[in-house]
């Protein structure tokens, strides 16, 4: 056994782990990612279905479950000594199950500044403090070089869902990347942080729409039915990993914003 260190996650809880941990279990893919990314490949012991990054660790790494359904006897049966999660990402149920046996650290971000803020926590959490700090320098340095729209010309809605058509909404992840990128998210003004859309009832009609490659896997069948409710509209398939993974998958984002705002003022 190690040193006991106390620490605090984003939700402002306090939790004790055998430092440095070295059977830690992913519950939200960015954030596995972000932990193979560190170097942590022997040291992850298992995660989600959804866990995707890197393909080979997908292929090979125990599954426990989805992020909305962790299988808590598979965990228990890992024994790990952390446990990494998101309070958006996963059930609130799980997560009290799970801290009754093992130290679960949780984060809770909505914009880049509390995703740069969770990689350099979890650094220290898994005391690799000095390559987190350089993964979150290459993207503000990255951040930094992306030169917007001009403030609301454009209006944008982001789509995540269809049957209901939902999108991304305020106070969230994509809704600051959409920001980032001077687009007026027109679905601000909508209740919930995910809502549902009608489009009668939008107050501002949008100039530009994503059709996000997840949760819902949008295709060009979708481009093609929504042209005809707004045929005025640019409408395009875009990736969603790369505006709602809030890992060091930022840093392949740039790059694609940049492409993504050529082909928008185009």
């Amino acid at each position: 056994m190690g040193e006991l260190r106390k620490f605090t996650d984003q939700m402002g809880r306090s939790i004790e782990v055998d430092f440095p941990p070295q059977r830690i279990i992913s519950l939200v893919p960015s954030q596995t990612e972000f932990l193979y990314d560190l170097g942590l490949g022997n040291r992850v012991i298992a995660q989600t279905l959804f866990c995707i990054h890197p393909k080979e660790m997908h292929q090979s790494k125990p599954r426990i479950g989805g992020t909305k359904n962790i299988k808590v006897h598979v965990v228990q049966q890992l024994n790990p000594d952390l446990i990494i999660g998101n309070k958006e990402e996963n059930n609130k149920a799980d997560v009290l199950l799970l801290e009754k046996d093992y130290p679960v650290w949780m984060s809770d971000i909505v914009d880049l500044d509390e995703a740069c803020a969770m990689m350099i926590a979890i650094g220290k959490l898994v005391h690799e403090e000095a390559k987190a700090m350089a993964i979150v320098d290459r993207i503000k340095t990255d951040f930094s070089t992306l030169t917007p729209i001009a403030p609301s010309s454009l209006n944008c809605l982001y789509l995540i869902w269809r049957a209901p058509y939902m999108a991304a909404g305020k106070h969230t992840f994509i809704d600051d990347m959409l920001k980032r990128l001077g687009l007026n998210n027109v679905a601000y003004t909508l209740n919930g942080r995910y809502p549902e859309v009608d489009f009668n009832k939008l107050a501002t009609k949008p100039d530009v729409i994503f059709l996000s490659s997840e949760p819902y896997p949008f295709k060009q069948k979708h481009i093609e039915e929504l042209s005809g409710i707004f045929p005025h509209a640019k409408i395009m398939l875009v990736d969603g990993e790369l505006f709602s993974w809030y890992g060091s998958r930022l840093l392949h984002s740039v790059q694609y914003f940049k492409e993504l705002l050529h082909t928008i003022q185009s």
